[in-house]
């Protein structure tokens, strides 16, 4: 089990190695524009990798909000 301080740093370093920014757990990732959807699969492809969680396509948009909310879901989907 990963504490939710580890999953916002591993996700979030995901997440900047895709944006090529850094990004706070808060940071508003597809609202700002700083993920497209390009960027959104390459995350979501990197997270289920990752974490061994599936991502269904039409909830991307709802979990990429921010990092927390990534986090969050994978918290939830993981054993």
């Amino acid at each position: 089990m990963h504490t939710e301080q580890e999953l916002h740093t591993k996700i979030g370093e995901i997440v900047e190695s895709i944006v090529m920014k850094k990004v706070t757990p808060d940071t508003q990732l597809i609202a700002t524009g700083l993920v497209d959807s390009l960027a959104a699969v390459d995350i979501t492809l990197a997270v289920e990798s990752e974490y061994g969680c599936s991502i269904p396509a039409p909830e991307i948009a709802e979990h990429l909000q921010s990092v927390r909310t990534l986090a969050g879901y994978v918290a939830t989907h993981t054993s």
